[in-house]
Formats: C-alpha cells, structure tokens, sequence
C-alpha cells in the first residue's frame, strides 16, 4: 500500500518531499504498466507515461474494458475540467471495481504532479484486482487476492465441537502421573554430592527442590535446658557444644554490685553544694 500524502498545490510541496516523492517512485514499474495497459486498451501509449494519462481518456478507456459501461462518457476536449472529470469518473469507476480507498490516487495526484508514485500504486492495484476478478493478460502485473472460502457446516457438527477443548484454551491432554507414589507415600531423596546410589526410579526428589535430608539435631539442648554462655575475653572456656557467644546476648558477667535495694534512697553528691571532705574531717 503507498503511503498517502497530503493534497494541494504543486507550489505548496517544499523541495524535500518532492524528492522522496521522486525515489519511490519505480520506472520498471512503469514500464510494465504500459505494456499491460496497452494490452488491455489495444492502442499504444506515449513515451511520456503520466503526461500521456493527465486527460483522463486512457484511464477512461481502461476501466471500460476491465469493467463494460464502468464511464458511459469520455470527453476528449482539451479543456481542463474535462480532463479532470475523466480522471474523477475513473476514481469513482475503479471504487465501484472493487479498490479500497485507501489505495485510489486523488485527481491532483495526477493532474497536477503532485504525486505520481500514488497513481502508480493505484495502477498497481487494479491490475491485481482484474487478475483476481479473472482478467488475465500476457504481462502479468500486480498480486492476485485470495478470495473468500466459505464453509457451512450442519448444526450437529457444530454442537460435537463445544464439548472439545482445545490445546490453545488450556488442556491436560496427554497429562500422566506415571511414576507417581501414592499419596502419603514416602519418596527418596536424591543427592549426587552425599555419595548416595542414583534410585532407579522417578520417586527421588532432588536437592534443589527443597528437602531437609541430612539436617541433624546432634548438640542440641533440650526445650528449656540451660546454656552454658562463654566469652573468650574473660578466659571462660566453652564446657561443650551448647555454649552461646557473647555476640548472640547475654548478661554473663552482668553484676548488681553497689546498686541499692528496690525502693532504697540513694545519695546525690554535688561540689557546688556540698562542703569539701577534708574540711569536714577538720
């Protein structure tokens, strides 16, 4: 599909969109659509391609015999708005032949060079269109459509299909529990790095799942039983496994030397208001 471009006058396209106009456009192309044109119309067509289509006749005559009747008048008056109303009923001619809009050139494009690759397109398209319809040429140009291939299907093939699920939708189909204990069943765990022998079944959970296989509870106390707390800076030597670090918390070593007994008064000492100790004793 050729990409569409804004219409107006000729003087009001800047320089660098005429030239990206220019390179799109394929002079092979042309040249093919002349000797496919010229097969259709039977007659043949000036050197001079876009200027020789500006009068609307050829494109006129073209439509007619792809389509008998599509243009029940071509004038072939020199005047401009006779040209152009050649072009607009072989715009309107090739909409009713089955172009999409999107694809058909406006009379600008054409007439007033604004746009030659869109009518190129366009050209492209219809004979691809004719092609499809069962115009078929010598030079083969443009891309035949697939056309539709409707299928009806009785009522009761249809209902067979709403109790299938399909793949797509989610499905357990081919699913199995092949290898599978039994529920409550005890499954072996599998560890290439304990040295252990590979089961030879599929029951063996690996490691990596998630097990506690080799845990051990060896040295540890019992609920409640105290722990032994040592601290290497006050020599005290670990009597066995369940000492804790000072690093963990503890109060070892904590002393309530000096402190009075809940609810005793304590002194307070201020120089400022107090009387030096050797003048007291003197």
């Amino acid at each position: 599909m050729a990409t569409q471009f804004s219409k107006g006058p000729t003087f009001g396209l800047s320089a660098e969109v005429r030239n990206k106009l220019v390179q799109k456009y394929d002079p092979q192309m042309e040249d093919e659509l002349r000797q496919w044109m010229q097969e259709v119309i039977g007659r043949v067509i000036s050197n001079n391609f876009m200027e020789g289509l500006k009068d609307g006749v050829i494109l006129c005559e073209l439509i007619n015999k792809l389509k008998p009747g599509s243009v029940p008048k071509i004038n072939r008056s020199s005047l401009n708005w006779h040209k152009l109303e050649n072009i607009s009923s072989f715009i309107r001619a090739i909409s009713e032949y089955g172009l999409k809009p999107h694809d058909i050139f406006e009379a600008n494009d054409l007439f007033e060079d604004m746009n030659h690759t869109q009518v190129q397109s366009t050209l492209i398209t219809l004979a691809g269109v004719a092609k499809t319809k069962g115009f078929y040429t010598k030079y083969d140009v443009g891309v035949k459509y697939a056309t539709k291939h409707q299928r009806r299907f009785p009522s009761e093939k249809l209902n067979e299909g709403k109790s299938i699920i399909c793949q797509q939708m989610g499905s357990n189909k081919y699913a199995s529990q092949k290898g599978m204990t039994s529920y409550g069943t005890r499954r072996h765990l599998y560890d290439p790095k304990m040295g252990m022998e590979k089961p030879m079944d599929h029951n063996s959970i690996h490691l990596q799942m998630g097990t506690n296989k080799g845990a051990s509870m060896a040295g540890m106390t019992a609920l409640g039983t105290a722990r032994q707390v040592t601290e290497k800076k006050m020599c005290a030597e670990p009597v066995d496994t369940t000492t804790v670090s000072l690093q963990m918390g503890t109060n070892k070593v904590a002393s309530q030397s000096g402190l009075t007994p809940m609810g005793g008064p304590r002194l307070v000492y201020d120089r400022k208001y107090c009387t030096p100790r050797a003048e007291c004793e003197a």
